[in-house]
């Protein structure tokens, strides 16, 4: 069996978390991949595998790691949703996630660099938090 994408499994589990979702649109939050819509309202989340490793000898296990942009309408907010966002995923253990009829687990998530505010000088009024963290996930049924 291969990994799914593991993108997938990644929103999956975000929008389960409500500390998270409550600040970015609850019952339909703004968690985008790979990047925001145009016009997106804020605040929201966008975030992409950036790369990462898999073990040839359990192929249903991969490591990607992940970039997260934490988005506001001001820097305040962006940090905000970066402690949210940091709250649903930093040590999380053995989470199950359910797409389709496949079972995977995040057996882990950890942060790889601590949140970099960012202002971004295309959009006026569009401010970020940059974060990456490094997923253990396994395909198990």
């Amino acid at each position: 069996m291969a990994i799914a994408d593991s993108n997938s499994i990644i929103r999956a589990y975000l929008v389960t978390q409500t500390g998270l979702t409550d600040l970015i649109g609850g019952a339909t939050p703004r968690i985008y991949c790979p990047r925001l819509p145009e016009n997106t309202t804020l605040p929201a989340v966008s975030y992409f595998t950036r790369g990462g490793s898999s073990n040839p000898h359990i192929e249903k296990i991969v490591n990607p790691s992940v970039q997260f942009n934490c988005w506001a309408d001001n820097p305040i907010d962006a940090r905000e949703v970066y402690r949210a966002l940091f709250d649903a995923l930093q040590g999380i253990q053995m989470v199950n996630v359910v797409l389709g009829t496949t079972t995977y687990t995040i057996h882990s998530a950890i942060e790889e660099v601590q949140g970099q505010d960012l202002v971004d000088v295309d959009i006026p009024n569009y401010f970020s938090v940059l974060t990456f963290f490094q997923f253990m996930i396994r395909a198990d049924t």
